[in-house]
């Protein structure tokens, strides 16, 4: 693989974009769901379900894949997808959910500590400002010191949620371009369905309310269509554009850009639901633009050299240490 600066980064940041975009709607459109009285664990095991049915083919047609990375593919059904959404919803039944939010979308912050501590790789001091200023206006835009009561076990649970949203970057930057990223996403879908079915336990859903006609801003959709939506576009277009920005950018430069989800949430919010933003989010959310454009404009300093197999790897000399992808 040619290394991240010679990656093509304009379609990598549309690939971003696109899924900010997607990311940033669910909790919008699963807010009828919710309002109409599913529980959220279940409205959280309903969105990847219907994706891992979505992605069922590509899943029966990329079987070799679970074979070839079989390790992969189980890390990605446990962290990005099961845990992130787990531990955040366990996070918020202890803490405020700004904050929850906050500390989950540290999750960059831990791939630039990684990249650089682990895999000892120089980062650009502008994706760090831009990170750091994306934190920052995440602040801003949640109003975090309207709760500062914090439970421990709560921003335990919520720093896991970071972690695992950290490892949706490292995981889809180890990917290669040899595995297609949609087939890694079908299976990462069927393992979090499966594990999280353990705890939803979906045989006890509601599942009346997806033939109702549940309110979305003016319109009035049925509720299978909305979760026909959280699958198809916040779950599968999501995870599938958002693996691609990693492969094009790096996943220090995605983890910036993903702080628009939050804005896009925020947005769509506004307008489909109604619920306006304060001086000071509109202050935070020009502060997170500020910041994500910023870590995509900075090109990692890492060594313009291609990763070649292990059994190819030159010896490292004394200032170079060889890197390997996971």
């Amino acid at each position: 693989m040619s290394a991240p600066t010679a990656r093509h980064r304009p379609s990598g940041l549309v690939f971003a974009l696109a899924s900010a975009l997607a990311f940033g709607g669910s909790g919008v459109f699963a807010r009828p769901l919710l309002d109409a009285g599913m529980d959220s664990l279940h409205v959280t095991w309903l969105r990847l379900a219907g994706a891992a049915l979505i992605l069922l083919p590509v899943a029966a047609r990329h079987w070799r894949v679970a074979q070839r990375k079989p390790l992969l593919v189980l890390a990605y059904g446990v962290f990005p997808m099961a845990g992130v959404q787990a531990l955040y919803f366990a996070a918020i039944a202890r803490i405020p959910v700004g904050i929850a939010l906050l500390l989950e979308f540290l999750g960059p912050v831990l791939v630039l500590l990684w990249v650089r501590v682990v895999r000892r790789n120089q980062v650009s001091p502008a994706a760090v400002v831009g990170v750091v200023l994306a934190v920052a206006g995440l602040g801003l835009l949640l109003e975090v010191w309207a709760g500062m009561r914090l439970d421990a076990i709560g921003v335990g649970l919520a720093l896991g949620a970071a972690a695992a949203q950290a490892a949706f970057f490292l995981l889809g930057d180890a990917m290669g371009e040899d595995t297609d990223p949609l087939a890694v996403i079908a299976f990462g879908a069927l393992i979090a369905t499966a594990l999280l079915g353990v705890l939803a336990q979906p045989w006890t859903l509601p599942w009346g309310l997806l033939a109702d006609p549940l309110p979305l801003g003016a319109l009035a959709l049925p509720g299978w269509m909305i979760a026909l939506w959280l699958g198809l576009v916040c779950t599968a277009i999501a995870y599938f554009t958002g693996v691609s920005a990693i492969k094009k950018l790096s996943p220090q430069v995605a983890g910036g850009v993903a702080y628009l989800e939050v804005v896009t949430a925020i947005v769509l919010a506004w307008v489909l639901l109604g619920e306006a933003l304060t001086p000071v989010q509109v202050l935070g959310a020009a502060v997170i633009v500020t910041g994500a454009f910023i870590a995509q404009t900075a090109v990692p300093r890492t060594p313009e050299t291609a990763v070649l197999p292990a059994t190819e790897q030159p010896a490292p000399n004394g200032n170079q240490p060889a890197l390997e992808r996971s």
